[in-house]
């Protein structure tokens, strides 16, 4: 087998790479429009009403629309997921692992194309895109090879005359509930976690971006992947979303959102349902308010480079994105001076043209709710850069600093999940590491210092899943950074890690007497 290595990405600088993602552009325009069904044990339904997926950038061009999954389409999804479930799970784990191979390669092929879609779909700059697409590719890659590792179990120990087995077995059906914010690589790869697993999975995708998940769900049937084994049911949390959650035959929920949706679903899902044999087994990642540390001893240009592209990359829509940086008293000056400057060279605009290094926030609401945390922050600190968004043609929002800010302003403190960063002093390293730490949420973080002493207290005392060290404190890469936080960041399940297919299976212990 070929040891794991995550997927390139793409130089954008080579004029070939710039003529591919354009085609990529074309190929996707080509379906632009498209109404799409839903796919329920390989059978494809179409249903009078819709969820229509518009473009961020250009809010009256519609990217596709996708039939509604109702509560009766919802409940024949689940009694197909489940019979099939008693044929998927005796699949051999290596012709499981086989199919996600095998998509990988035709995703990797599509590379281009997916980028461009996810460009349309949900407003991501070229960069953006391509490392989204690398990602999705490497989920199936990794977790294929870590099904090949687990096939066999685990050694423990034997005496004479006995022989014992630790086996892992699949666990059922699978609610997965995607993000809009990685559409692409997380509904990927919480998808085939169950699939290569052995479990069935019941696939909700974000309603504002559906369309990429179709065309994953293409990808593995045409992988080789049996009808039932990936149900394609995108409809509302309310009225699909809770019914599948309750479900006496749900097994596992897979869920990537807010703090509040995941608390819900954590509720729902402790309630013993009528012909529920079963605890149901949750794995959420629910947010973040993640911080920078900038020590005094420390390489400053390097700081504020950190800030400013972890805090307005796919303008802050990541639960890993900086909002908040914290700068010892000594170089706060110089550090908030340099992250105003770099911040106003930043362009704002249509992803597609390559011109800019942030894109627009995801729809209306956002917008909405973002300018309203602008307006607090007006109230709260002093306006360094930003403070405006322009909502005429597209969601656009310019990347927004707040300085001088209390730690305990809401700036500060609560998900705003748009370009705003919020900045406050502190006296010294210890103070900066206790501001870090006062946030409800623990999901990454970072310190830059060149104080090895000031290092390791951070990588002892800083809560958070994880915590990077001189770099910014987004892009965890599969197999190499594994990902999840933290107190109200999640169950810390590890996403791209060793043990988060584990928590796919359950372990069955056999003796035999000799």
């Amino acid at each position: 087998m070929i040891p794991y290595k995550h997927e390139a990405f793409t130089d954008f600088s080579k004029e070939e790479n710039k003529k591919a993602i354009k085609a990529g552009y074309e190929t996707v325009a080509g379906y632009m429009g498209q109404d799409f069904p839903l796919i329920i044990g390989g059978e494809r339904v179409t249903t009078e009403e819709k969820i229509v997926s518009y473009n961020p950038s250009n809010k009256t061009e519609v990217v596709g629309s996708v039939s509604k999954t109702s509560h009766e389409l919802a409940a024949k999804a689940m009694d197909i997921a489940d019979a099939t479930f008693k044929t998927w799970k005796k699949v051999k784990p290596e012709i499981r692992a086989d199919v996600l191979f095998k998509a990988a390669a035709i995703m990797r092929r599509r590379k281009f194309e997916f980028s461009a879609l996810l460009s349309k779909e949900a407003g991501k700059t070229w960069i953006e895109a391509d490392v989204e697409a690398a990602e999705a590719i490497d989920f199936l890659e990794y977790y294929a090879r870590q099904m090949l590792r687990l096939k066999d179990g685990q050694p423990v120990e034997s005496r004479p005359g006995e022989y014992n087995r630790y086996d892992y077995i699949p666990l059922g059906v699978a609610v997965v509930i995607s993000p809009w914010n990685f559409p692409f690589a997380i509904m990927a790869g919480t998808a085939v976690a169950n699939i290569v697993a052995g479990n069935t999975v019941l696939l909700k995708p974000a309603s504002t971006t559906p369309i990429v998940a179709y065309k994953f769900v293409e990808v593995l049937e045409e992988a080789g992947m049996p009808a039932g084994v990936l149900n394609f049911i995108p409809g509302s949390g309310a009225e699909v979303g809770d019914f599948l959650v309750d479900h006496p035959r749900t097994r596992l929920i897979s869920f990537t959102g807010s703090r509040d949706v995941g608390l819900r679903i954590f509720e729902r899902s402790s309630k013993l349902n009528e012909g529920q044999i079963w605890i149901k087994r949750v794995i959420a990642e629910m947010g973040g308010k993640d911080t920078i540390v900038v020590d005094k001893e420390a390489d400053l240009e390097l700081a504020a480079q950190a800030i400013v592209k972890s805090a307005f990359g796919f303008s802050g829509q990541k639960c890993s994105a900086c909002s908040r940086a914290v700068i010892v008293e000594d170089v706060y000056d110089q550090v908030l001076s340099r992250v105003e400057e770099l911040t106003k060279a930043l362009s704002v605009g249509v992803p597609e043209q390559d011109e800019h290094f942030v894109g627009p926030v995801i729809d209306g609401a956002a917008f909405k709710k973002i300018m309203s945390y602008i307006e607090i922050g007006k109230g709260e600190g002093r306006l360094v850069a930003g403070g405006t968004g322009d909502d005429s043609k597209g969601f656009f929002i310019q990347p927004t600093v707040f300085a001088d800010l209390d730690p305990k302003a809401r700036i500060m403190q609560e998900e705003i999940f748009g370009p705003v960063v919020g900045i406050s002093k502190a006296k010294d390293f210890d103070h900066a590491l206790e501001i870090a730490n006062n946030t409800e949420y623990g999901l990454t973080g970072a310190v830059i210092t060149n104080n090895r002493m000031n290092q390791e207290k951070a990588r002892e005392e800083f809560h958070v899943g994880n915590l990077y060290f001189n770099r910014g404190c987004t892009g965890a890469i599969v197999g190499y950074q594994p990902f999840g936080g933290f107190n109200m960041s999640g169950t810390d399940s590890k996403a791209g890690g060793p043990d988060y297919l584990g928590l796919h299976l359950q372990a069955k212990t056999t003796s035999e007497m000799l």
